[in-house]
């Protein structure tokens, strides 16, 4: 189901850059791919149930030296079924999930831009006050997906424009 009359939402997609960076975003057909291997049953939910077509998210590559809001890409394809749970060879392979009662979900998202310059964990951290309720600043939060308000979409994209700290 599309929302195509709802405002869009906005959303922190995380990746290792080791497993998929931003690079390997804009070198894909189109500028576009699937966001699938997660298996976290809170970012599932999200992934099925929350992130619709036309909805924008920040990519963020985590568990890297320096962890840093890198790019923004747009939901181009709603919540589906995530097809690399049934094939054995996957490391995401998850037995108990079938294509008739599947388990884990995903969506397809396409680059919009890279930030002119990184936004890096740091320097979120530095602003605590402002986003305090930036649910990747809580502390032992480790989802891959997570929701962000309209306020903090803005002041992450001000930081964008400032002079690096």
């Amino acid at each position: 189901m599309s929302k195509s009359n709802d405002p869009v939402e906005y959303w922190l997609l995380k990746s290792e850059p080791a497993a998929f960076s931003l690079a390997d975003l804009e070198a894909a057909p189109r500028r576009t791919t699937s966001w699938e291997g997660v298996r976290n049953y809170q970012a599932r939910n999200f992934l099925r149930d929350g992130l619709r077509r036309g909805d924008q998210a920040f990519f963020y590559h985590s568990g890297a030296a320096n962890p840093a809001i890198v790019g923004i890409v747009e939901v181009v394809r709603e919540g589906y079924p995530d097809e690399t749970a049934f094939d054995p060879a996957s490391p995401y392979y998850d037995p108990i999930s079938t294509p008739d009662h599947p388990r884990w979900y995903r969506v397809d998202v396409r680059l919009v831009r890279r930030l002119r310059r990184s936004v890096n964990l740091a320097e979120l951290k530095r602003h605590q006050e402002t986003l305090a309720d930036f649910t990747l600043l809580r502390r032992g939060n480790r989802l891959s997906v997570l929701p962000v308000t309209a306020a903090q979409w803005a002041f992450v994209l001000a930081l964008e424009d400032a002079p690096a700290p």
